[in-house]
Parts: C-alpha cells; structure tokens; sequence
C-alpha cells in the first residue's frame, strides 16, 4: 500500500482491518492477540457493544455545538471523574499532551496569580513522557524528544526518578509543580516508590507549589484501580487523564480542585473540540464498566495471572529477568545479554500473531484490555513462547 503520511511513524508490516475484543485481524485476513491494548487506549477490548449503542445514540442527537455552550454529556462524564477522585473541576481536551498542557499551564498561572512572576518553575522527572508538544515535550525528561526543537521552554529542571534526596534539593520558594507519573511508562513500566511520591507532597505542601500526577497512561483501571495515586494514599492538585478514558474514541481530561480550579476564568484556556458530546457519551459509558467492583478486580486478578506467566517464561528462557508494574499495565525487563533489543521482540511476537509493545530498548510492554479472559491470555502467552524460541535460536 502506498504510504500518504509524514514520515514520524514507522508502520509495522500488518495493516489492521477490524477488531473486537482482544483480537485484531489484518487486510489479509490473519489473526493476531492484542495485548498491547492501542498503547493502553483500548480498555474494553475492540468493538465493545456498549460504546458502540453509546456513539451511535448520541451521533443521532449532537455532534459538536462549541465550547461556547456546556452539554449533558460533558456535565455527567466530568461529575464521575469528580464524584470518584480527589477532584472538583474537570476541563476536557482530546488528548493526554493537552491534559498536561493544561496542567501545566494552570499550575503556573496559579503561581504567578498567588506568589509573583518568579514562581514559575515547573520540577520533572528524568525519563518522563509528558507528550508532544512543545511545552510537555521540554518537560518530559528524554532530550531524544525535544532537542531538536530548540529553543526549548524555559524554567523546567529535572531530577532523577524516585530520588527523594534529588527532588528535595530541587524544590525552592520558585516552584509552581511537581509532574510525576505514578508509573513512568514510555521509558520502562517503572513504579514510583511510596516515600517519593510522599516525599513530592510534603514538598509542595511546604513550598505552595502544586502535586501534578499524569496518569494519560495508568488511570482508568489499568492498575486495579480508577487511578493509580489510590495505591498510594498520596493525593495530588491536579490530575491528567486521556488514553483509556475514551477507549479509542479522543478525549482528554485535567482534573483540579475548586481552590486551584478558579485560576482558568474566562478565556484563559481553551479547547475547540475538548468535551464534545461524542466523546463524552462515550466516555460516560466506558467510565460505567472500567469503574465497576467487578472489572477492577478482574484486572487485578488477571494482572495476577499475566506477571506470574511471564516471569515463568522470563525464567525458562533467559530472555526477562523482572516483571514489574501494577494490574494490567507491565512491562518485562530484559536480561543484561539482551539489552537494547524489544524493538527485535516486539517484531518477532507480531509474527507470531501477537501484537505487545516497547517500553524503552530494554523493556517489552503489556497494556491489555481490562476485560481480558483466560482464553485470549493463554493463547497470547502461548504465541509469545513460541515467538521468543524462534528468535532465541536465531541468536
């Protein structure tokens, strides 16, 4: 097929024709098992019922009006996301760059708003992934992202994740946030430690700055719960969500409380497409199921299931040496003599009929839908195995 796209995006060699559930089938007709879940988009599985009845009720109704009005839709997404997190406020965007974008730019409106001009620096994390543009780009720690881009933003220092000593010293009277992901995802399915998290909220409860958690990539149930700070105890100022929480269909979402919220008046901020009624119906609907007792214990449970099986596999193949992550959301660390080389794994499992990703050159990354079942686990362990062999021999 002849390309048409910019260049940015290497395509792998299968080109997806339709989907449900948890298996995808190529233009040729081949099935393949998705446990990559869209980079942990696809909450529900491909094609889920539900959002369907949901996008297809409300394309009858009300596509898109302007920001200039509030609708139904936007008003009962945005009061769950309020009545099951620490929040009060929602803005809505369509992606989880413009969530950050967001949040970022409240946390230093409301600074310079509150303590003056100079409070305006923003303290990141090395290795982070914020998105991609400019501003979130600079804040995420990985120069392979943003140094050609240069001049970049300015007032953005970055620490070493997990170092509590780093971020102490870090932190001053000019801070405006701290941006943590509770997971760090694109650079490897990393879990924050307790005491770092802990550690970020005690600083910027002293230092009148604002506790910013990204969770484009580990809310919406991923890790057993509807967000990952629940694990922690550890609460932030404001939130980002995306990814999951449309389950395919764009949406974004920041999440802030009314002491902080009042900083984005009228005009201050905006979006000409965040909180449209498609994408909030269907996100409403999709809220409903991944907030369920039910499914959250699944995915723990399941979560369970999947890291004993690939470390299982890790050990009689050599080629993973942790399993690391929470519920759904992990990642498989590579062993020392295969540094570098998920991209190689990643490639090989498509073979096989199983699409997983990378997370970094040195760790391969599971996102599963939170309903998968036994069935479709099995079956995509199964093709791993026989995937790693092949490879393995070929060493």
């Amino acid at each position: 097929m002849q390309n048409y796209l910019t260049p940015n995006f290497s395509f792998a060699p299968m080109i997806p024709e339709r989907a449900l559930g948890s298996r995808v089938w190529g233009a040729d007709g081949r099935e393949y098992i998705d446990l990559s879940g869209g980079i942990a988009v696809n909450a529900l599985g491909h094609s889920h019922p539900a959002l369907i009845e949901a996008l297809a009720k409300q394309a009858q109704k009300l596509w898109h009006i302007s920001n200039i009005y509030t609708t139904a839709p936007a008003q009962e997404l945005a009061k769950k996301l309020v009545d099951h997190s620490f929040g009060d406020k929602v803005f809505f965007c369509n992606s989880g760059a413009e969530a950050n974008e967001a949040a970022l730019k409240l946390a230093r409106k409301y600074g310079r708003d509150h303590f003056g001009g100079e409070k305006n620096e923003i303290i990141a994390c090395t290795n982070s992934f914020h998105g991609r543009t400019l501003f979130t780009v600079s804040v995420g720690g990985q120069p392979k992202y943003s140094q050609d881009y240069a001049p970049l933003p300015q007032g953005i220092t970055h620490v070493p994740f997990n170092d509590s000593a780093a971020l102490e010293a870090a932190v001053s009277s000019k801070t405006c946030a701290i941006i943590i992901e509770p997971i760090q995802g694109e650079s490897g399915i990393l879990p924050a430690a307790q005491e770092y998290l802990e550690t970020a909220r005690r600083l910027c409860d002293e230092h009148n700055a604002l506790l910013i958690f990204d969770e484009v990539q580990t809310g919406m149930g991923h890790t057993g719960k509807l967000f990952a700070y629940e694990h922690y105890g550890v609460v932030p100022d404001i939130l980002s969500s995306a990814k999951a929480l449309g389950c395919g269909f764009p949406i974004g979402a920041m999440i802030t409380t009314d002491k902080i919220a009042p900083t984005f008046g009228p005009g201050t901020h905006g979006s000409t497409f965040g909180g449209n009624p498609l994408a909030c119906a269907v996100g409403s609907r999709a809220f409903d199921i991944i907030n369920a007792p039910e499914t959250l214990a699944h995915v723990t449970r399941q979560g369970n299931k999947l890291r004993e099986a690939l470390a299982q596999i890790g050990s009689e193949t050599g080629v993973f040496k942790e399993v690391r992550g929470m519920g759904l959301l992990l990642g498989c660390v590579l062993s020392d003599a295969y540094q570098g080389r998920a991209g190689e794994i990643t490639a090989a499992a498509l073979k096989h009929g199983l699409m997983v990703l990378v997370a970094g050159s040195n760790v391969v990354r599971f996102a599963p839908s939170l309903l998968l079942d036994d069935e479709d686990m099995n079956e995509g362990l199964s093709r791993l195995q026989n995937a790693l062999t092949e490879w393995l021999a070929t060493q």
